[in-house]
């Protein structure tokens, strides 16, 4: 995915898997200050189904869902969930 987007196109898209599982919505990004990768997304509003998920949190309640797991973005932000494991 090489296709470039601003930021506030991505805030407050649900997240879903490919297989159609809701996540969460997207709250903000991390990234390397230095280059500028993109690290992750932070997700707030989990979903039950994310609690089965090995993710990262916040110590406010909210996951981080690594970039390589992005597959696409449109209407939702759809992740590949067996890039998660």
């Amino acid at each position: 995915m090489k296709e470039k987007k601003p930021l506030k196109e991505l805030l407050g898209k649900n997240v879903v898997t490919k297989e159609g599982r809701r996540l969460g919505v997207v709250k903000d990004i991390t990234f390397d200050t230095k280059t500028g990768e993109l690290i992750s997304l932070l997700i707030t509003a989990p979903t039950a189904y994310v609690n089965s998920l090995n993710l990262d949190q916040t110590k406010e309640g909210e996951r981080l869902i690594p970039y390589h797991a992005l597959l696409a973005i449109g209407d939702f932000v759809v992740i590949n969930e067996e890039d998660l494991a």
